[in-house]
């Protein structure tokens, strides 16, 4: 007997994902730039395996193109937040030391479209009391492609993933 994972019910978007979807876009395949992913976890989802999906979905067909390999070979926890962490995302990314995020950290804060907005949006979303789960992931291709993913669950399972791609 064939045992299936139950279909996740769609769940409305609150006002804090719209925003970042405005900053950073929607969920896309496109394999660069940037998207904004969101979904209800199952209670013992682990957040890595969450964000892989999301990870693989972004970057579509070049994920078998290139090879699994080549997509996992940067993938890292740069950055996880601890209980007694001050919420600040921004202050956060800015203190990650892994090169590659660093390198991507300005590209999400700063050279984007209305700045302000987007780190509003950030904060909105990562920085709220009711987040209990904050992972930053190193992402890349070994070669041309550097990124980061941010992961983040709030207490009712509702999760948010910010995915950024580039060469």
């Amino acid at each position: 007997m064939k045992i299936t994972k139950k279909p996740k019910l769609r769940i409305e978007k609150p006002d804090y994902v719209l925003e970042m979807e405005a900053a950073y876009g929607a969920p896309s395949q496109n394999g660069f730039g940037s998207a904004v992913f969101f979904e209800s976890l199952d209670q013992d989802e682990a957040m890595e395996t969450a964000a892989l999906e999301k990870y693989k979905y972004f970057v579509g067909d070049l994920w078998d193109r290139f090879g699994e390999e080549a997509w996992l070979s940067q993938w890292k926890e740069v950055y996880i937040r601890q209980d007694d962490s001050k919420r600040n995302i921004v202050a956060e990314l800015e203190g990650i030391s892994d090169l590659d995020v660093s390198n991507s950290v300005p590209m999400i804060l700063s050279v984007i479209e209305d700045a302000d907005s987007a780190k509003l949006a950030l904060s909105q979303t990562y920085d709220d009391v009711d987040v209990v789960d904050l992972v930053v992931y190193r992402l890349g291709d070994g070669e041309a492609m550097y990124g980061l993913l941010i992961a983040g669950r709030r207490s009712n399972n509702e999760a948010t993933f910010l995915v950024f791609l580039l060469d």
